[in-house]
């Protein structure tokens, strides 16, 4: 569905514009809300307004509403299934509870996403599936995805991360959104791998890294960990030793001992367990993929780029111990 379709669905349940718009935004991105959100959506003051429009979704069933730590602050989670599906998202992951640290990610998500409200956001599965796939002609197999397991039966999901992608057209590139929740940067090599095929694919592109404000001293990390994944070939030598210590490492079987405890040292850095748990997913594209120059270019020429927004609000008074988010 366009985001007009999704508009003019939930508008007929009897929201003006305003609201409808709002209330697709939430469902969409985070599905979870502070009262904040909607003043700065309808760019009005904090005030009867906004508390009015919250109590009538109250009355009507279709949110709850819960306190946050030792804040005044209430947090609304919009969980009405016909509201959902209205937009063609009935089984949205949105709309089940969560914990009250994922939901304070979610308020960072959708904070990132109301400051930059000029752009086209890809919110769900399908929309960036279907946009990468028709728009760029890009193949299934370039799109970052994770392949689930089950009996005899395996399912792929595609952008299994679940963060939105904007589409910044007045200077034909992407960004792509990423989260720092942990301060070593295990997950975020992952994304970058999972996102690298697309990455090449694509002529210019942004990922956006979003910080809390507690979180400001894990930047560094995060910003070595870019360099070494997408910025650093492999010498055609080094990736040989690579794949042999890859294949010994998976059949758990040492050709040589010696030969086996010196590859592991010499790889046992991030940047190659990285690789390697990207290796058992996706096979030997990822390691012939370490030799091109396209990633490390984009880089070196400003068309690939990671920037660090540091996010203006405080969440930590939203939760009630310190750190979980």
């Amino acid at each position: 569905m366009t985001w007009e379709e999704r508009l003019q669905a939930v508008r007929v349940m009897g929201f003006t514009e305003r609201q409808a718009g709002f209330l697709v935004t939430v469902m969409l991105y985070a599905g979870v809300c502070l009262g904040r959100h909607y003043c700065t959506f309808a760019s009005i003051a904090y005030g009867r307004s906004m508390h009015e429009f919250f109590e009538s979704l109250l009355a009507r069933g279709y949110v709850t509403a819960r306190g946050c730590g030792h804040n005044r602050a209430r947090l609304y989670h919009v969980h009405y299934k016909p509201l959902y599906r209205a937009i063609g998202e009935p089984n949205n992951r949105h709309r089940r509870p969560t914990t009250l640290a994922r939901a304070v990610e979610r308020l960072m998500v959708l904070d990132a996403v109301l400051g930059d409200c000029g752009r086209t956001w890809l919110a769900t599965e399908q929309d960036k599936l279907r946009y990468f796939t028709l728009t760029h002609r890009i193949p299934r197999r370039d799109l970052p995805t994770l392949t689930f397991h089950a009996d005899d039966a395996a399912t792929a999901r595609y952008f299994p991360d679940k963060l939105p992608i904007a589409l910044d057209r007045e200077r034909n590139k992407y960004i792509f959104l990423y989260l720092l929740t942990r301060d070593l940067p295990v997950d975020f090599r992952m994304f970058l791998e999972r996102h690298a095929e697309l990455l090449r694919a694509l002529p210019g592109w942004t990922v956006r890294l979003l910080v809390p404000r507690h979180k400001t001293d894990a930047i560094p990390l995060y910003q070595a960990a870019f360099r070494e994944q997408l910025a650093m070939p492999l010498e055609p030598a080094v990736l040989d030793d690579l794949r042999w210590y890859f294949h010994a490492r998976r059949r758990a079987a040492r050709d040589s001992d010696e030969r086996f405890d010196q590859a592991a040292r010499a790889f046992g850095a991030p940047r190659f367990q990285a690789l390697y748990r990207a290796w058992l997913e996706r096979g030997e594209p990822v390691l012939d993929a370490t030799l091109s120059p396209v990633l490390p270019d984009a880089v070196t020429w400003g068309t690939g780029q990671l920037e660090c927004h540091v996010l203006p609000h405080s969440y930590i008074r939203l939760l009630p111990l310190v750190g979980t988010a």
